[in-house]
């Protein structure tokens, strides 16, 4: 079993309309409403890919009932930790042009259930190969939330592939992840620059796998990802670029991490499944959600650069 840990889950909502025009009023073609948050996501993907998965987080109100049921819908266990406050609502508004999305901060946390959190974690861990740790964390959280995650589950033996930004990023890393997988604006700003040349993103990726002397894999979008792991450097592009919406990408590649770790592969075909795990995903039109066709086809002929 993989257990993702969601701290700020949220119902998402797609509006699909034929092109965003800001300040005018828009006629929405379709509607989707689905569990999200990035550990969300990554747990669907993983049902997807016929992994058992359980979710843990927080959920609370009449927003945090429609997110569990919408979870019952599907393969994910529902392990969610019921607090007082409102899950919070995103909204992704797709058409032609890309995406724009709207994220809420998520309800404020007191200290019950931070602790109520730890112990729905803990119960959970025994029967874990691998935790996802992913996402943003709502207000009131501690500032160290993902590093005592990070820890509780190294302690109990349990490899951890986090993905998170910020402060929380730098701090977790500090507890040796196994895997930590920011993309190349959240690895930019946890060392407080902008990295856009490739030479850039794979040097933060060798700075920041020093610091949690695990393996760090920096996405860049359609470019693909470079990973570091003590001496050895990797990139892999997608075979072809493909078209769509990127929301979920993210959350697909850390679903192909924390698959590979559970099975035990080596982390050169990992990468290969995440790149193409990842652009599968931008195919459909909403997050935690892949292509399967997709994946395989690029699957088929992705290669993977060690470089010296």
């Amino acid at each position: 079993m993989i257990l993702a840990v969601c701290l700020n889950p949220a119902l998402d909502l797609t509006y699909e309309v034929p092109a965003l025009a800001p300040g005018t009023s828009h006629r929405v073609q379709r509607v989707h409403e689905r569990p999200g948050g990035k550990a969300c996501n990554t747990a669907r993907v993983l049902g997807r890919l016929s992994v058992e998965v359980t979710l843990c987080g927080f959920a609370g109100g009449a927003r945090g009932a429609r997110f569990r049921s919408a979870l019952a819908a599907t393969s994910v266990k529902d392990r969610l930790t019921v607090i007082d406050g409102e899950t919070r609502q995103s909204v992704a508004v797709v058409d032609g042009g890309g995406v724009t999305v709207l994220n809420e901060p998520g309800p404020s946390l007191v200290q019950r259930d931070w602790d109520a959190l730890l112990a729905d974690v803990d119960s959970e861990l025994d029967g874990a190969r691998v935790a996802v740790l992913s996402g943003s964390v709502p207000p009131g959280a501690p500032e160290d939330a993902w590093a005592q995650l990070v820890r509780h589950c190294r302690r109990r033996g349990v490899p951890s592939v986090l993905d998170t930004a910020g402060p929380q990023l730098l701090a977790a890393l500090d507890e040796q992840p196994a895997v930590a997988a920011p993309n190349h604006h959240e690895a930019g700003g946890a060392l407080g620059t902008t990295l856009e040349e490739p030479d850039e993103i794979l040097a933060a990726a060798v700075e920041l796998s020093a610091r949690s002397r695990g393996a760090v894999v920096v996405s860049a979008g359609s470019d693909g990802l470079v990973a570091a792991r003590g001496e050895r450097r990797w990139r892999v592009r997608p075979p072809r670029v493909v078209e769509g919406n990127p929301t979920g990408a993210g959350d697909a590649l850390t679903a192909a991490l924390a698959w590979g770790l559970a099975e035990e592969r080596e982390l050169p075909d990992i990468l290969a499944d995440a790149v193409c795990l990842a652009a599968s995903a931008v195919v459909l039109p909403t997050a935690g959600e892949v292509d399967l066709a997709t994946y395989r086809e690029l699957r088929h002929t992705c290669e993977v650069e060690e470089l010296r």
